[in-house]
């Protein structure tokens, strides 16, 4: 018999202490999840994860001292195994950008249910990406405008955006198997699930992800989801 799993290790993070110990209550008290460290702001969030390296780290966005934004691009580049869930009253346009260009593998409002917040950290965790209906829609509504841009005013001069069109039109081609990982991926199946339909080892199937994203130049999972929508769009 194989021995258990061992926890997924969550760091919470909310200059509220109110609701930075209710966010630890409720999930410390799930099955499988330990609680490993709570911050009161971007520095000390920081800090804690390089001293705890916890698997996940549940972000709110405006704090002192250090932003959420400039934590999570800080954390993730100190600790690439590290997973941040941002969860904010939030939605505005560009915070929204913001985070998930610093790393952010999910983004929530403080609105979501509690289900939804436990099954977002055990996502990211298993290396996949959530975003809230609004979010979703913000991230589609920017990329389409990125792509309009590119085919209404190709010689316009450059703008604050201009390093993200021009990845767009860098983009490698996909080969035939790469053609049908992506498409399992816009249909929301898990490395797992695409291995069942593709035949092929789970690991092989994340090392085809990753040369995808690398091809498309999605930095993870979220900005991936985005683009296979504009494919499709």
């Amino acid at each position: 018999m194989s021995p258990p799993a061992p926890p997924l290790r969550l760091l919470v993070v909310d200059d509220q202490p109110i609701i930075r110990r209710g966010l630890a209550l409720m999930l410390g008290a799930e099955p499988g999840i330990e609680v490993v460290g709570q911050a009161g702001d971007g520095q000390e969030a920081l800090d804690l994860a390089l001293a705890l390296a916890p698997d996940v780290v549940l972000m709110d966005l405006q704090m002192p001292r250090l932003g959420g934004v400039a934590a999570t691009r800080r954390l993730t580049a100190q600790l690439p195994h590290t997973h941040v869930v941002v969860l904010t009253t939030f939605d505005d346009d560009e915070l929204v950008f913001e985070a998930i260009q610093a790393g952010a593998h999910a983004y929530l409002l403080k609105d979501a249910a509690e289900e939804d917040v436990l099954e977002t950290v055990h996502a990211v965790h298993r290396g996949e990406s959530r975003l809230s209906p609004t979010v979703a829609r913000k991230l589609l509504q920017q990329f389409r405008r990125l792509a309009s841009g590119l085919t209404a005013a190709p010689d316009a001069a450059p703008t604050p955006r201009q390093d993200d069109t021009d990845a767009l039109m860098q983009e490698e081609p996909l080969s035939e198997k790469e053609e049908r990982v992506l498409a399992l991926l816009a249909d929301g199946l898990s490395n797992k699930e695409i291995a069942a339909q593709v035949f092929l080892a789970e690991g092989t199937v994340k090392n085809y992800v990753s040369r995808i994203m690398e091809k498309l130049h999605a930095r993870n999972r979220t900005e991936l989801a985005v683009k296979i929508t504009a494919r499709r769009g």
